[in-house]
């Protein structure tokens, strides 16, 4: 890589902060104001550094995002899904870069979807919504809500051009294919429609980016006349709205870290009031499931990981004629439940892998799992959005497996690949064989003695001496599991002899609601010492060496970076964090900011609690940069990024350079996006290449 630049050096301004008795000086503090026009000359400063350091990579880049895009079927189409007398489904074309959803009427008696092999159009199609004519023109485009009207005649539908998540609704008739004068401004991810296709809720967000009202809308009206359903005051609890899935009812979902609330609405009475399933109580976390004329609810009250119950509907508020289903299981985390009219299916987690088990509708009697024979996969409900079905379409993948979609017949129990993802040859011309490949799954021991799983794919043949590369991923809060996966992304590193890891550290969700407590609050460092125990484990098995060992981590998983930069830095030869969360103590004591005040039942209030104010300065990684060697750091950021915002990332690079002895720091933002990178899939893969590129070259060095 390149040398021949200059890094960017920001200037110091300090800055007071004093909490708890506590004084910090800040210099980069100046850092946090989009609108300066300095702020804007650094991050493009520093856009260009990172160009130059990067200009060796070129050709390497190129060949990488070669492979990506050859080994991609570019022309494709999902699996369509059965709604009424609908079949549902996306397509891609070659060259474009968003995808196009569209249906088709179901054909006779139809009960197996249509599956072109080429990926084209179905015979009969109609195009409700093509991204790519609404893209035209924009640096950047996400759609956030898509919801076709129960009668099929209406799509609401939003788009965001700027990647800050603030969302226009808009209502396209699907019988005359044109857009209603019907438009509102900054709204959130979701809607929901009544029965009759007459009305539609939606979501606003507060000015800390918190969506906390519903409104109603009647298709035809003045927006200026909509109504709020709900409001939620409460600044630790985000709002989601939607429809069951016979769409009889309408369910208002409002929840913080700890606790939760579900209010429903006969969706034929959409001018009716919600109620509440049951009321809030603080620490239970519920969620329902409609079941004809019952409620199953799933819960954490008394019962950590969670238990299904039933209830009477309407009547399910008294928690006496609640009928236990599936009892608390101290191995098995319940993640969810779909209910249907001859069967129930059971979503759980047990010994770090997900499962699913269909049981009768009433949910006694004989539970039946559906198994699959690798030692290491994922396996999750998909679209299944009609009560009647007696097929469960499901999906599956693992480290070797493509994504694969099947339909389980309930009545004997039968497996049907209704498609699998396609990997087509790489550039060379060689053809992708799942054989090729080998899976592992491996233990850390941790510094208190708890075994923490390892998920390991490389090619057959991979030598285990220490001289393979290895790229190193982690996440590990919010109880969000980083599930064993295929990607085809991944080929362009095990193809050159890497090893890739997944270290399933504590504040994930991989072995229970347990292991998400002991990696959060006051035990948050759990997440960073197990990450660091992974990194050693993968070197002291011989499957690499730290000379050749990057990690990698996105959002709160770039905390994590952070923090084992700090903790490890002779650990790692390079570390990649995107859209970092590095600067949590300043960002979680600004209540102002998106998601604080929420958050701080995750991290803790550094605001009000001095316990807490001490344990995160303690950690968080911009506060701890110390006078050492780092591994080199590739930091990609978005400007409009409105999660974990933009300035984080660029005063850690700042005091990077400032502070640390030695290390190459990278800081890469895009000037035109938001907390996912890049939205167009070609954009998204060359950045993709980049990163893979540096990854190769920071792994390239001299095993030990």
């Amino acid at each position: 890589m390149s040398t021949s630049a200059t890094p960017p050096i920001a200037k110091q301004v300090p800055t007071e902060r004093t909490h708890h008795g506590d004084t910090v000086i800040d210099p980069y503090a100046w850092l946090t104001d989009p609108k300066d026009p300095e702020v804007i000359a650094y991050l493009e400063a520093e856009n260009a550094y990172a160009e130059a350091q990067t200009a060796g990579l070129a050709e390497l880049r190129a060949s990488v995002f070669g492979e990506i895009k050859a080994r991609t079927q570019e022309t494709d189409l999902s699996v369509p899904v059965r709604k009424g007398s609908w079949w549902r489904y996306q397509r891609t074309v070659e060259g474009q870069q968003y995808g196009i959803h569209c249906r088709r009427l179901v054909s006779g008696g139809e009960v197996t979807p249509p599956m072109p092999e080429d990926g084209k159009p179905l015979d009969g199609e109609e195009v409700l919504l093509d991204e790519n004519e609404l893209a035209e023109g924009k640096a950047y485009f996400s759609i956030g809500a898509l919801a076709v009207s129960p009668d099929g005649k209406r799509l609401a539908y939003s788009t965001d051009f700027s990647g800050d998540e603030r969302y226009t609704l808009r209502i396209k008739d699907l019988v005359s294919g044109e857009t209603l004068a019907d438009e509102v401004p900054d709204t959130y991810y979701g809607t929901a429609w009544s029965l009759d296709g007459s009305t539609l809720f939606y979501i606003t967000v507060d000015e800390a980016w918190r969506p906390y009202r519903v409104w109603r809308h009647v298709i035809g009206t003045p927006t200026a006349d909509d109504v709020v359903v709900f409001q939620e005051d409460d600044e630790k609890f985000f709002l989601g709205v939607g429809t069951s899935r016979d769409e009889k009812w309408l369910v208002i979902a409002t929840s913080s870290k700890l606790t939760s609330e579900v209010l429903l609405l006969d969706a034929a009475t959409p001018d009716g009031e919600f109620a509440a399933v049951a009321p809030r109580r603080q620490g239970v976390e519920y969620d329902v499931e409609l079941a004809g004329d019952r409620l199953l609810i799933l819960h954490n009250d008394d019962a950590e990981n969670f238990e299904l119950v039933s209830a009477p509907l309407p009547g399910a508020g008294d928690m006496s004629v609640w009928t236990p289903v599936i009892a608390h299981r101290a191995d098995t985390r319940l993640l969810s439940v779909d209910a249907f009219e001859t069967h129930l299916v059971l979503y759980y987690r047990r010994n770090g892998l997900t499962g699913l088990s269909v049981l009768p509708p009433s949910g006694e009697g004989e539970e039946r799992p559906i198994t699959f024979p690798e030692p290491l996969y994922s396996v999750g409900p998909s679209a299944n959005p009609e009560y009647s079905q007696t097929r469960f379409r499901l999906a599956y993948n693992s480290m070797v497996t493509p994504g694969t979609v099947y339909d389980y017949d309930v009545a004997d129990g039968t497996l049907t690949v209704l498609k699998q993802q396609p990997v087509l040859p790489s550039p060379s011309g060689a053809p992708f064989s799942s054989g090729d490949y080998e899976q592992h799954r491996e233990w850390a021991v941790a510094d208190d003695g708890t075994r923490v799983p390892i998920s390991i794919v490389c090619r057959k043949g991979t030598p285990r001496d220490g001289s393979a590369p290895c790229l190193v991923y982690g996440y590990g809060s919010y109880e969000h599991s980083i599930d064993p996966g295929f990607s085809i992304t991944r080929l362009s590193l095990l193809d050159r002899g890497f090893v890739f890891a997944i270290a399933h550290v504590r504040g994930g969700g991989e072995m229970g609601r347990a292991w998400y407590d002991h990696g959060k609050m006051l035990e948050k460092k759990n997440t960073f010492s197990d990450f660091v125990a992974c990194a050693r484990h993968l070197v002291s098995a011989g499957w690499t060496s730290a000379s050749r060992l990057v990690a990698r981590g996105g959002s709160a998983g770039g905390l994590l970076m952070g923090a084992v930069a700090n903790l490890g830095p002779s650990d790692f030869a390079g570390i990649v964090a995107q859209v970092p969360f590095v600067d949590a103590l300043n960002s979680i004591l600004d209540p102002s900011l998106p998601l604080t005040v929420t958050e701080w039942e995750e991290w803790g209030d550094p605001l009000h609690d001095p316990e807490v104010y001490a344990y995160m300065k303690s950690y968080t990684p911009y506060e701890n940069v110390r006078p050492a060697r780092y591994p080199a750091i590739f930091a990609l950021t978005s400007l409009n990024d409105t999660r974990v915002l933009y300035h984080e990332p660029a005063k850690w690079t700042a005091r990077l350079r400032s502070v640390a002895t030695g290390g190459t720091f990278l800081l890469k933002t895009e000037m035109e996006a938001g907390h996912g990178g890049r939205s167009g899939r070609y954009d998204a893969w060359q950045e993709e290449a980049l990163v893979l590129a540096w990854i190769v070259a920071t792994a390239a060095g001299p095993a030990e």
